[in-house]
C-alpha cells in the first residue's frame, strides 16, 4: 500500500500539466451533473490544507512571522503592483470607462488562492510561509478589495465580511491549527507516516476542487460573448504577468523556495470569492475578465510547475 501511494504521487506530479487542464475541460462539459457537489470545495479545501499543513511545525510558522519582509513584499506586488499593470493593460485595449478594466483589476485584488499552498509544496517552496501569507491576506481582503476598487474607480462594493471569515475559518484556519498541533504532537514525524494515504488523496481532492470549480464557471463561461478574441490573450498575458512579478520581484533575495512561493502567491488568487465578487457585486461584462482569468490561473500553474522544475534541474547542474 505504501509503494502504490507513493508511486501513484510521484505519477501524478509527472503527469500534471494534462491532468488539471483535463480536469477544467471535464468540469465543463459535465456541469449540469456536477453543479451539485459544488458546495463541497470549502471541504476538498480543508482537506488539502490540512495535507500541507501537517508539515509544519509552530516554529517554522513563528520564523515567518518574525520575517515580514517577504510578506509585505507579497502584498505589494500582489495588490498593488499588479492592479497597476492590470488597469495600465485594460485601459491601453478597452479605454479606462470599459468594465473589462474593472475586471482585470478585481481579479489582481482579491485574496491569494487557498490550491497555492500544494502548488507552492509540489514545486520546492515554502509551505509555512504560503499558508501565512494566504490567512493574513485572505483576513485583509475584506478591507483590501473594497478599498482597491475605489480608489481605482471611484466605485463601491459590498462583501459579506461575515461570511468571508466563516470561509477562511474553515479552508485556512482550522485546518492550519489541526495539521500544526498533529505535527508537534507527532514530534515532525506524521507526515511521512501518512503521506503514501494522505498524498494521494491531497492531490486527488485538488482535481475535484478544479473539476467542480469549472463546473461552477461554465454556465458563466458559455455567456462571454464576441469579445473573447481580445480577452482570452490579455487574461492569458496578465496572469503570466503576474507569476512573473512574483518570481522576478524577489530575485535579489538569492532563494529558490522563497522565489517559487511568492510567484505562485502572485500568480493564483481565491477562485471561489473571485466568481461571487464578479457575478454578484458587477455586471456580467467586469465578470467575464476575472472568470477566463480564474480559468487559465489552473492551467499557468501547471506550466509554471514544468519551468521551475526545468530551471532548478539547470541550475542545479551549474553548481554541480
Amino acid at each position: 500500500m505504501r509503494s502504490f501511494g507513493l508511486a501513484f504521487n510521484a505519477r501524478f506530479e509527472r503527469w500534471m500539466f494534462l491532468i488539471i487542464p483535463g480536469s477544467l475541460v471535464l468540469g465543463f462539459f459535465f456541469s449540469p451533473w456536477l453543479a451539485r457537489f459544488v458546495p463541497a470545495v470549502p471541504y476538498l479545501f480543508a482537506y488539502v490544507t490540512l495535507t500541507m499543513a501537517i508539515g509544519c511545525g509552530f516554529g517554522q510558522l513563528r520564523a515567518v512571522v518574525r520575517r515580514p519582509g517577504v510578506l509585505m513584499l507579497t502584498f505589494l506586488i500582489a495588490h498593488v503592483l499588479s492592479p497597476l499593470i492590470a488597469y495600465g493593460i485594460g485601459t491601453l485595449f478597452f479605454g479606462a470607462d470599459s468594465p473589462y478594466v474593472v475586471g482585470f483589476v478585481l481579479f489582481t485584488i482579491i485574496p491569494l488562492g487557498v490550491s497555492t499552498v500544494l502548488w507552492v509544496g509540489m514545486s520546492g517552496g515554502s509551505i509555512p510561509l504560503m499558508l501565512a501569507m494566504v490567512v493574513i491576506d485572505s483576513a485583509l481582503s475584506p478591507f483590501v478589495v473594497p478599498g482597491g476598487i475605489h480608489l481605482l474607480f471611484h466605485q463601491a462594493v459590498k462583501t459579506d465580511t461575515w461570511q468571508m471569515i466563516r470561509d477562511l475559518l474553515l479552508i485556512i484556519v482550522i485546518p492550519t491549527i489541526i495539521g500544526v498541533a498533529l505535527y508537534a504532537l507527532s514530534k515532525g514525524r506524521i507526515q511521512e507516516a501518512v503521506k503514501p494515504v494522505a498524498a494521494p488523496v491531497s492531490k486527488l481532492c485538488f482535481v475535484l476542487v478544479v473539476l467542480l470549480n469549472a463546473a461552477a464557471i461554465a454556465p458563466y463561461a458559455e455567456k462571454l460573448g464576441g469579445d473573447l478574441l481580445r480577452l482570452v490573450p490579455l487574461s492569458l498575458a496578465m496572469v503570466g504577468i503576474c507569476y512573473a512579478v512574483g518570481y522576478f520581484g524577489t530575485m535579489f533575495y538569492r532563494n529558490r523556495e522563497v522565489q517559487v512561493t511568492v510567484s505562485y502567491a502572485t500568480g493564483m488568487r481565491n477562485i471561489s470569492l473571485g466568481i461571487v465578487l464578479a457575478m454578484g457585486y458587477f455586471s456580467p461584462l467586469t465578470a467575464v475578465p476575472v472568470v477566463l482569468s480564474i480559468l487559465i490561473q489552473q492551467p499557468l500553474a501547471t506550466l509554471h510547475h514544468y519551468v521551475l522544475q526545468k530551471l532548478h534541474k539547470t541550475s542545479s547542474g551549474v553548481e554541480g
